[in-house]
This record gives C-alpha cells, structure tokens and sequence, in this order.
C-alpha cells in the first residue's frame, strides 16, 4: 500500500510540473514561409518569446518558394509546399526534420504536388498524411508520411467546373485544404467553382472519397480561399478572396449551414480585394481576416457565442502592404502580420477584452514573408 501511496504521489508530482511548466512557457519557435528571390532564401525559424514580444532569428533553410507550411502534430517534422510549376505540372510538397534543441530545419525529402502552384499544405491528425492544394492546376492530393518523415508518392483529384466570372473563375483554382478536426473529413477550397468540396477521409488507408453531400456552395464569384473553425467545432469561417466578405456557418458533421455573410473590406476602399487570410483567438471570442490589394488591413469580428454570429469590432491596418498571412500567438497575446509586399512582418498586441490590436514597433525583417507557423519548445 505504502509503494502505490508513494508511486501515486510521485505521478501527481510529475502531472503538477508538467502543468506548471505548460502555464509558465513563454518561448516559441515560430516559422516563417516565404516567396524567394530578392530578400528570402526560405524558411526562417525565430526565437519567440510571449512575455514581451521580441524575437530573434536563429535559423533559416534555403528552399524555393515555401509559401505555405504545416507542422506535423508530434512537432518533429514540417512540410511546405515550393510554389512552382506551370502547364498543370512542377509543383512540390517538401518534409524537414525540426530540431527542438537547435531550432534547425533538415530537408528529409520532397515529392511532385500532383499540379501547379501548390499554395496550401496540411497534415491530418495522424501525422501519417498531408494534404496540399494546387491552385493553377484545380488539383489537390494527398501523400502519405512514414515514420522518418519521408513523402510517399501523391494521390490526385482534379475539379471541375467554373462560375460567373470569366476571367478568374473559367475553370477550378484550388486553394486550401483542410482536415476536419475528428480527422474524417478533408474540406478543399476551390477558387474557381465557388465550392466547398467536402471529401470523407480514412486516416487509416488515405483515401477521400466525395462525401454524400459532396459540396457546400458559396457566393457567386466570392472566390473561397481559406476555411477555420471554431475552437467549439460548431461554427466554421470561410473568406471570400473576391468577394472581400467571411461567411458564417454552422457546422456538424461534415456539413455546413450559412448563417451569415458579413464583408471583411471597407465599403469606402477601392481596388483589388483580394481577401487572404482567417483565424479565431484561442478563446473563441473573436475573429480575424486580413484583405490585401488597396485594402492592407485586418478586420475584427466579435463571435456570439450563442449562435456564431459577428459583429464587426474594426479595421485595423496591416501597417505594410499586402497582409497575405497572419497568425496569433500561442497565449493569444500578440497577432503577427505578415505583410508580403514590404518585407516584414508586423508585431501587434491583442486586447482580449476588445479584440482590437496595438502596434508595438516591433517588426520581424524578411523578405516576402506568407505564412507563420508555431512549435512548442518543449
């Protein structure tokens, strides 16, 4: 009796620290993806520290056009997407090894993306599959991971289709795909058709399969480009690229239900939208959508939490030009900016009361910066 006291006290003891530890970690590793050419040669990891908002970098790994990343869910590997390719062909999906102790990035392998311009990668809840969109072609695939964080070959879908508009919407454009949080669904964005497509996925073969309702349409020519949940999983939030708005949707198993169309974009700006990113504070309490073009700003959204509703907060400018990308941190205390166009990536302090955001002059340096990703350090 005494061993089982002294070994349950010994287990509680360990349980504490590790909570301690959980609540007292305010330095992340944070990922930066980028376009390469002039100022980037790739992917850029920093030293994040959540206390105050300074950084430094202390690594970077050369590889083209990794304009999007994902991390696998174990933290040991990342994968990109290189941004390349043209006649429906030539893309890539890159793995990479990521040293917890040194922050350093090895590239493990890379495998053909199955199109053109894969722009969107993801891996599922497995860590056994990612999923990558490639916008040019209208494609998207799914390749398999093994243990050592090697890409097997693709497996690829190609849309159909077109809508209302005749320049940009002529045939399908794929840009996002997205694993459904109980891992039995993939969600494929498409540009071009105006669609959700909805495909049942088996973590354990791979395989998607067109749900039996195999899409959730959306606006004419609102142009979908990236999909989030809500930390409750029962609303889900699209951004229109073309149509500058979020849609609002209820969510339960694999099927979507509009709720409300709320515009993301100024009525008093002109020029392209071009309507880019989405994400929700950890706490459920809001929403954020970032608009590029002659817009450069990011909207705040308050979130019901009756119903999933928004209410708009404010615009807050990206303070650079094209804000492509943008994530919030960890502790949800800070939301980054990435500002593709004037080589930086912009530092603001979130008030969790009001959702709206501070610039704090801090700004991370590098060269057509996309997407931002977090790993823990521990």
């Amino acid at each position: 009796m005494k061993k089982i006291q002294t070994a349950l006290g010994a287990l509680l003891l360990s349980l504490i620290t590790m909570t301690v530890v959980a609540q007292t970690q305010s330095t992340y590793y944070l990922l930066a993806g980028t376009y390469t050419g002039g100022k980037s040669e790739g992917i850029y990891v920093y030293e994040f520290n959540t206390k105050d908002g300074s950084f430094k970098e202390i690594s970077h790994v050369k590889t083209s056009n990794p304009s999007y990343l994902a991390v696998s869910p174990d933290d040991r590997f990342v994968f990109s997407v290189a941004e390349n390719g043209k006649n429906n062909s030539g893309g890539e999906v890159c793995s990479f090894s990521f040293n917890k102790q040194n922050g350093a990035l090895k590239e493990i392998n890379r495998q053909p993306s199955g199109g053109a311009s894969p722009c969107y990668v993801q891996a599922d809840a497995t860590g056994k599959w990612v999923a990558v969109a490639n916008y040019s072609s209208g494609t998207f695939s799914v390749l398999p991971v093994n243990p050592s964080g090697q890409l097997g070959n693709p497996f690829t879908i190609k849309h159909t289709g077109s809508s209302v508009d005749k320049i940009r919407q002529s045939r399908p454009y794929v840009h996002s795909t997205l694993f459904s949080r109980d891992n039995k669904y993939l969600f494929v964005q498409d540009l071009g058709i105006d669609k959700i497509m909805i495909y049942d996925f088996n973590g354990s073969t791979g395989k998607v399969t067109p749900s039996a309702r195999p899409f959730q349409k959306i606006h004419d020519g609102g142009g979908p480009r990236h999909l989030t949940f809500h930390p409750n999983n029962r609303y889900a939030y699209l951004i229109e690229e073309m149509g500058g708005a979020v849609d609002a949707f209820q969510y339960h198993n694999g099927r979507f239900s509009l709720i409300q169309r709320i515009p993301s974009v100024q009525t008093n700006d002109t020029g392209f939208v071009g309507s880019a990113d989405i994400h929700v504070s950890k706490d459920g309490a809001f929403l954020y959508a970032s608009n590029r073009g002659g817009f450069n700003t990011i909207a705040i959204y308050k979130i019901n939490p009756s119903d999933g509703t928004l209410q708009l907060a404010g615009h807050q400018p990206s303070l650079g030009g094209f804000p492509r990308g943008f994530t919030i941190d960890p502790t949800d205390k800070y939301l980054l900016a990435a500002n593709q166009n004037s080589d930086n990536t912009v530092i603001f302090e979130r008030n969790k009361q009001t959702g709206l955001l501070t610039d704090t002059g801090k700004r991370i340096e590098v060269g057509k910066p996309v997407c931002l990703k977090w790993i823990n350090r521990d």
